[in-house]
């Protein structure tokens, strides 16, 4: 109530002072003539001064003094009968002025009665996190969760809730601690598992990492047939060049798939995707091999430079890296290899299996760099 009371004392200083010029006569300021005759004097001893500088000539300064003395006389012909502007209007201007004071005040509170929430009381984001999440928007509910495990770390609940939506806000990082923590504190069920299996391999930019496929084994011990854990298995599989092993995994996922299944069209799109590769690589082989024995090795090289600028310029499975060495290596290209190994290993940092395999792959070959 004091806030209103506040708020309405306010608006009556302002409109009073907007309004306090027009409940005041014109003569008022010169209403003992001092100021009138003080002006006077000041404007000729002003002209006296122009004129003794020699700034103006005798005629206009006369013709200044003349002016003046006329001004003077305006003024006190107002201060003599202020009535004469006066009265009717002056009652006019302070009659306006009361119902500018009193209408102003009325009419916004008359509108914000009929438009606005006065019987609402106040609510701060602490009261509002307190409040049904039904009612509250994604952004409020959001930091209701994250202050609610903030202050108990140890709800796996929680956790389990706020995993997902970091995991749909592309923050997998995030997601991760969530999913660990959710799994930690009592919640470590196949779902759980597999949500932490995916943050892992979106952290690694999607490669499925040794991390992430122990992760998604104990998802498939919790539950055998969980589909997310299946899918990212198969894609690992994809990622090791089994690509006749990653195109039966997704085949029988899609066999067992519940009708209507959201993730259905992915994993159909991925089986395209394989299929369309394959295709493309054995009619690659079928064309290089109709040509003449001195036309193949050109072809064969051209093919191992357009996989290499497609891995250069972004992702590449660790199968596909090891082709491309070990192609390059066939066609005596041994600093091109040591540089694809090198960049294989800055590609895969994340997945140790990885890296152990491309350092066992280079010594194989002879392609690891001499010691000082």
């Amino acid at each position: 109530m004091l806030i209103w009371i506040i708020f309405a004392v306010m608006t009556g200083a302002a409109v009073f002072a907007l309004l306090w010029p027009l409940g005041r006569g014109q003569g008022a300021a010169f209403a003992d003539g001092s100021d009138a005759a003080s002006l006077y004097r000041a404007q000729v001893n002003e002209i006296d001064r122009d004129l003794g500088r020699a700034l103006i000539g005798p005629a206009e300064a006369e013709a200044a003094r003349v002016e003046a003395a006329r001004r003077l006389l305006r003024a006190a012909d107002k201060e003599g009968d202020p009535a004469g502007e006066t009265e009717s209007s002056l009652r006019r201007r302070r009659a306006s002025s009361a119902l500018a004071l009193s209408f102003v005040p009325l009419l916004a509170l008359l509108v914000y009665g009929a438009y606005g929430s006065p019987t609402r009381p106040d609510q701060p984001l602490s009261a509002r996190l307190r409040s049904d999440p039904s009612q509250q928007d994604f952004a409020v509910s959001l930091a209701r969760i994250e202050a609610h495990l903030a202050a108990n770390p140890a709800d796996g609940r929680g956790w389990a809730v706020l995993a997902p939506v970091y995991l749909r806000q592309g923050r997998p990082e995030d997601a991760a601690r969530a999913f660990t923590a959710a799994i930690r504190n009592g919640e470590d069920g196949a779902e759980m598992r597999a949500g932490l299996g995916e943050a892992q391999i979106l952290t690694a930019g999607g490669v499925v990492t040794v991390e992430a496929r122990e992760t998604l084994a104990e998802a498939l011990k919790r539950e055998p047939g969980n589909p997310r854990a299946r899918y990212f298995l198969a894609i690992a599989r994809e990622q090791d060049g089994d690509s006749q092993g990653a195109v039966a995994a997704f085949e029988s996922l899609l066999k067992d798939a519940p009708p209507g299944a959201a993730w259905a069209p992915a994993v159909r799109q991925r089986l395209q995707a394989l299929d369309n590769h394959a295709l493309d690589r054995d009619t690659a082989r079928a064309e290089i091999a109709k040509l003449p024995a001195a036309d193949q090795q050109a072809a064969i090289r051209g093919m191992v430079e357009g996989l290499a600028e497609r891995l250069k310029a972004g992702g590449g499975t660790l199968a596909e890296w090891e082709r491309l060495v070990r192609s390059q290596n066939v066609l005596g290209e041994k600093a091109a290899a040591r540089e694809a190994v090198a960049m294989a290993r800055s590609r895969l940092s994340q997945d140790s299996a990885a890296l152990v395999q491309l350092d066992q792959l280079a010594g194989e070959l002879g392609l690891k760099e001499p010691a000082p």
